[in-house]
């Protein structure tokens, strides 16, 4: 694998992995509609006499044949679906376990037209969004035994929240990913272009490289394809850099919101400016294959796109890396977006008991993490512990630090080391990684240098505002809290003195300017200039 990594590991990996920590922006909304109760599941007694019994289901055996409609189409991941169905049919030697593979389109055509004639199946992944559908059309029954019985608190917090509706969750997550903004770092060269951390520098980035390569490459396609709602995801991107949702405090669509109505009105010039006239009908297979074959110069997606580009363009692998989503103002917090997928069981089913006892059994690590690493980084655990279970960390695309001979860590260039020491010597990651952890050492660093002064003397949102320009990410008091309290024995801080002296630094970072104090009086620390 390539160096690339490094940067999608520690922006991505890290991040997608407490997709659930605790403010992390989704696509998924809670519905609008209101869903009936679904009927309770009941183990079937045996009958007498035994030879004039119907098929029987109890507690020690199950017997039916269900049907699994999923949309794995990149990456081996069918053939693990498929060999973990063999092993629980093995189990189960009554049970027939049906598997059919849809893209995403295919796949909400498929359900939405069939309800009416009840050719749905008993099982199935789906989208995040599709799910409220799936709610509001009371198509879907709730999974909150199963979830127990799997344990709860083994997922993620945010995942099950998402999925629940009136007190019920109605989807379990199978994985999650998180959204980063992928490019073209020999197109960036080429014109003399720097990674853009903002909309506005996006924008005249992806201008420049869509005239300079005359056709050939585009500097973004905007996806307006139905059916999937990618073009709502790039939306919804815009929306978090905002501080804003697509919904209402009241779950109404939030279109006429002028931060919402200025990010349609940016996707639809990136698309006429920047974007291939046919990508008016692109859905997210269609979009992400553009960036497979070098012919986007930008993209939002997860880690996918590795296995994409080196199936598609190899001779790219060396050229593509990826950063945090834009702001909409320099200096401003990055927005991520962590898209978590479900598996849903269907009403219509006669065998839901079936439906949930396959899904439980697709948890077990030696089921779960090969379907991981099927598309290794493309697809992050649902469940907590297998974020450090050594079995799926030893994936060569999920290294990060090798030893050179000088004995310092470094980023691996090959990644191709088989197994990783348990004990990890080092983590990086950013301060939300971080959550419910303790360290020996804590390195923080909060390089952030500039002359911004602001007036503190007068309350306003201006003030307000420029201090959010000033110290960034610092304001945030729950990062903060985690940021200097993860450590057993040491804290260390690299950044700007200056930027903790004078009334606004007592304002805005009251405790990093306490932490200075006690550092520079040497009592508990020392500055070292």
């Amino acid at each position: 694998m390539k160096k690339y990594l490094a940067l999608l590991l520690a922006s991505l990996m890290l991040l997608g992995c407490l997709a659930a920590c605790s403010s992390e922006k989704s696509t998924t909304t809670p519905p609008s509609g209101t869903a009936q109760d679904a009927p309770q599941t009941t183990v079937k007694e045996e009958s007498t006499p035994a030879d004039t019994a119907e098929p029987v289901e109890t507690a020690d055996e199950l017997e039916g044949e269900i049907t699994f409609w999923h949309s794995f189409t990149q990456g081996p991941r069918l053939e693990r679906i498929q060999a973990a169905a063999d092993a629980f049919m093995a189990e189960h030697p009554k049970v027939k376990i049906n598997i059919e593979t849809y893209s995403w389109a295919d796949f909400y055509t498929k359900w939405t037209t069939g309800l009416a004639s009840g050719n749905v199946p008993d099982m199935s992944t789906a989208q995040a969004g599709q799910v409220v559908e799936m709610i509001n059309a009371d198509a879907i029954i709730p999974l909150d035994d199963m979830i127990d019985e799997i344990g709860r608190d083994r997922f993620y917090e945010s995942p099950i929240q998402e999925m629940t509706y009136d007190g019920s969750c109605y989807a379990v997550p199978i994985y999650s990913h998180a959204f980063v903004m992928w490019y073209r770092k020999d197109l960036l060269e080429k014109y003399n272009l720097d990674v853009p951390t903002t909309w506005d520098e996006f924008n005249a980035a992806a201008t420049a490289i869509t005239q300079g390569e005359n056709g050939e490459v585009y500097g973004c396609s905007v996806p307006m394809g139905t059916n999937d709602m990618y073009a709502t995801c790039f939306l919804d991107v815009w929306a978090g850099s905002c501080g804003k949702s697509l919904l209402t405090e009241d779950r109404k669509a939030n279109l006429t919101d002028p931060d919402i109505v200025e990010g349609i009105k940016f996707w639809t010039d990136m698309y006429k400016t920047n974007s291939p006239a046919d990508s008016i009908n692109y859905n997210t297979l269609d979009q992400a294959t553009l960036y497979y074959q070098g012919k986007n110069a930008f993209d939002f997606n997860s880690g996918f796109h590795i296995s994409g580009v080196e199936a598609n363009r190899p001779d790219l692998m060396d050229s593509i890396s990826c950063a945090p989503i834009p702001t909409r103002n320099e200096g401003e917090q990055p927005q991520y977006i962590v898209n978590n997928m479900p598996m849903v069981v269907w009403k219509n089913s006669k065998h839901p008991e079936i439906c949930k006892a396959f899904i439980e059994s697709f948890y077990e690590p030696e089921t779960y993490v090969p379907f991981l690493h099927s598309v290794p980084v493309g697809m992050l655990p649902a469940l907590k512990e297998i974020t450090n279970d050594p079995t799926f960390l030893a994936d060569p695309t999920i290294q990060i630090l090798v030893m050179d001979d000088a004995g310092h860590y470094i980023i691996n260039p090959e990644y191709k080391k088989s197994n990783r020491d348990v004990n990890e010597i080092i983590k990086v990651g950013t301060v939300d990684a971080f959550q419910g952890m303790e360290f020996d050492v804590v390195y923080l660093s909060m390089v952030r240098s500039n002359d911004i002064e602001v007036d503190v003397t007068v309350e306003s949102p201006d003030m307000s505002k420029q201090l959010q320009r000033k110290y960034g990410f610092l304001m945030y008091e729950n990062r903060l809290c985690v940021a200097m309290s993860r450590q057993k024995r040491a804290l260390i801080c690299v950044g700007d003195s200056t930027m903790l002296k004078g009334a606004q630094a007592v304002k805005a970072v009251a405790p990093l300017v306490e932490y200075y104090k006690l550092c520079k009086e040497d009592e508990y620390g020392k500055v070292i200039q």
